[in-house]
């Protein structure tokens, strides 16, 4: 019978930590995009960040069947917090070019780096309006 020591049990143990504190480390943070100019409504801009942008703290309500702010304005080298706070059901805020997914009370936290237009949506099949749910990050 062959006994296994004790260190190659704990590098196995310490091994399976990193793994799994590694998968939870990718969510939403370092996304990249680009960004416009003054905030719109929902939005707060704070003192300058890294690359000579703001950070911009950005809420947005979502409703049966919109988000308010539905077009929202940021520039290049703006580090956005997008929050999503859920009025009336239940919904969830995907930008797909920046693989942004938030759910009620979530925030992303990601930095815009190039200009363009970014569209998101509704990311829970939320009802008959479901499709509607549609908005706009403008980045200039």
């Amino acid at each position: 019978m062959m006994r296994r020591k004790p260190y190659a049990i704990a590098l196995i143990v310490a091994a399976a930590a990193l793994l799994a504190l590694g998968g939870c480390a990718g969510n939403n943070a370092g996304n990249r995009a680009g960004a416009t100019n003054a905030p719109s409504p929902g939005t707060t801009a704070s003192a300058s960040a890294p690359a000579g942008g703001r950070t911009v703290d950005i809420t947005v309500q979502a409703k049966n069947f919109l988000f308010e702010p539905a077009d929202i304005p940021l520039r290049v080298g703006d580090t956005v917090n997008l929050t999503l706070n859920n009025t009336n059901g239940v919904h969830g805020l995907a930008i797909p070019d920046l693989g942004v997914n938030v759910k009620n009370g979530e925030t992303a936290t990601f930095v815009v780096d190039k200009p363009g237009k970014y569209d998101f949506v509704c990311s829970i099949q939320c009802g008959t309006g479901h499709d509607n749910m549609t908005g706009t990050l403008t980045v200039s």
